[in-house]
């Protein structure tokens, strides 16, 4: 068989490293007939390029059948052309070089008379800047009138590429469950309809991304699964299968394999860089970031974050927890509050959140830590995503306990490791408990807070969860199961402070702070200011 005849049946086979090595064969012996590859053919060529990462040849291939459709007069299938140029340029960050070949198709198509389904495909790249901007009204409309064209010629790749553009406009208006419907509907038609594999991946990837970011995590690690039997099965696929290990990496992560995740992650970031893919790349980085920070190694993970960063994945939250870990808070908070501001919408303030209370509840600015929990908590009703419930939950108990009110705290933490265990979270799981052993020392129930405390060392020390090894190690008797307010009300009153002297440092009402003062009566065994000034000084409290 002639190279260029195994070529198209490679290609019709889908055995895209095959196809990719007939047709550079073919090419180059008709080059030295001075012939050259028909338009299709340069079309064919350019996707196998593509897909066995072969970035230079892809750009080459399709400007040349560009070209070729053009000389032909097809100035349908040139504008395509242009399209999946411009399209490919703006991925890999060249903005001006994508807008350019986004243009020229628009021109190409004032040479066509009447509708066509190109039109549409030239639609998705204005959707996808009106989501960024924050129009998400329009971008629906938009994703909506290219699923009509898609509809009109029956165009299975344009129908998912649309459909799953309205299903991110609308996770973007916090219309959850009608996004995720149409997000599970674009995955069906990719998966059901013989989708060309660059559509297919591109859909699978963002459709999980997208499922992350409002906690959808079943779905997320539902359509993971997927995405790797479809990677296995595409022989020679590159540029989907890093973005597939970074999710495995994640999703191993929640269910404790840390050791197995960063393995994964750190494979990922190999396959992403070869693919020449920077944005996965980064991805990859930053999951290995805070793996790496969870288990202590604070140099690494530093700077697997600054890596993320050069590759374009803002390292936040993660690095502004690595910084509250080592000390550095006001570094913390500065990182954490910058990127809240430039993100307003709540998707992507529902990934920030979290980090903001963690950090402000370690400097022990619970009215801050209070506000963003209660945000947090807005989102999650706003989405009604069961994750993002559980994570809203597990920080409110957090906030209730840091004011001395262990049994809100404890109502609000079950409701979190229930939710952690439904998502089989170990490290989560372990994290409340944590938190439900130190509210149950303030209540002075010994044996059940015994249980709990034990429960998350465990977890911790299998894990390898360092930081959180150090921080649980003999706590409540280093602090007399004192809670962090009220060490901050014994060590004021040790220094003389007033009941409303200390109400107004600490900004709470006196009636709190009297509250907070029964308590460490309570806990210490004492009833009265001086005895409690002496117990401080005597075991180091002061």
């Amino acid at each position: 068989m002639a190279p260029l005849e195994r070529a198209r049946a490679a290609y019709e086979g889908a055995a895209w490293l095959d196809a990719y090595q007939a047709y550079t064969t073919a090419e180059r012996s008709m080059t030295e007939r001075n012939e050259t590859l028909a338009a299709d053919d340069l079309w064919n060529y350019a996707m196998a390029a593509y897909l066995t990462g072969h970035d230079e040849t892809f750009f080459s291939a399709l400007d040349r059948a560009h070209e070729a459709y053009r000389d032909a007069g097809d100035h349908a299938a040139a504008a395509r052309c242009a399209f999946w140029l411009g399209f490919r340029s703006i991925d890999k960050g060249e903005t001006a070089r994508g807008s350019g070949w986004l243009a020229r198709a628009h021109r190409l198509l004032e040479h066509v008379d009447g509708d066509c389904v190109e039109r549409g495909y030239l639609m998705l790249p204005q959707v996808l800047v009106q989501l960024n901007g924050g129009e998400y009204d329009d971008a629906f409309e938009l994703a909506v009138s290219a699923t009509k064209i898609a509809e009109t010629f029956h165009d299975a790749d344009l129908h998912a590429f649309a459909l799953h553009a309205q299903g991110l406009a609308r996770l973007r208006q916090a219309r959850v469950a009608e996004g995720l419907a149409l997000l599970d509907e674009a995955m069906v038609r990719v998966a059901n309809e013989a989708s060309f594999p660059l559509v297919t991946g591109i859909v699978y990837c963002s459709v999980i991304s997208a499922c992350r970011s409002v906690y959808a995590l079943e779905r997320a690690a539902e359509w993971t699964h997927a995405l790797r039997a479809w990677c296995d099965g595409q022989p020679g696929l590159v540029p989907y299968a890093g973005p597939c290990m970074v999710h495995r990496a994640e999703i191993l992560q929640l269910r404790g394999s840390w050791e197995e995740a960063l393995e994964e992650a750190r494979r990922a970031q190999v396959q992403c860089e070869a693919a020449d893919d920077r944005a996965a790349a980064g991805a990859a980085l930053y999951a290995q970031a805070e793996l790496l920070r969870l288990r202590g190694r604070a140099l690494e993970a530093e700077r697997a974050y600054a890596e993320a960063a050069q590759r374009g994945r803002d390292p936040q939250p993660g690095l502004a927890l690595l910084r509250a870990q080592r000390g550095d808070h006001e570094t913390a908070i500065a990182a954490i509050r910058r990127a809240l501001h430039e993100r307003q919408d709540p998707v992507r303030r529902a990934r920030l959140l979290p980090a903001m209370v963690e950090v402000f509840l370690g400097v022990g600015d619970v009215e801050a830590a209070r506000d963003a929990a209660s945000e947090l908590e807005r989102i999650a009703t706003t989405f009604q995503r069961s994750a993002l419930a559980t994570i809203a939950a597990h920080w409110h108990g957090a906030v209730a306990l840091a004011e001395g009110d262990p049994v809100t705290a404890l109502a609000h933490l079950r409701v979190a490791w229930r939710g952690w265990q439904a998502l089989e979270a170990d490290y989560e799981a372990a994290r409340t408990r944590e938190l439900v052993g130190l509210a149950c020392v303030s209540l002075g129930d010994a044996d059940t807070a015994a249980f709990e405390l034990d429960a998350a060392r465990s977890t911790y020390r299998r894990l390898g969860a360092a930081h959180d090894m150090a921080r649980l190690a003999g706590a409540p008797d280093r602090r007399h199961g004192l809670t962090p307010r009220e060490l901050e009300v014994l060590r004021l009153v040790t220094a003389g402070g007033t009941n409303k002297a200390i109400a107004a440092e600490l900004g709470l009402s006196e009636r709190t702070v009297e509250r907070h003062l029964s308590n460490v009566y309570d806990k210490l065994g004492v009833s009265s200011r001086a005895a409690a000034t002496a117990f401080a000084y005597e075991h180091g409290l002061a």
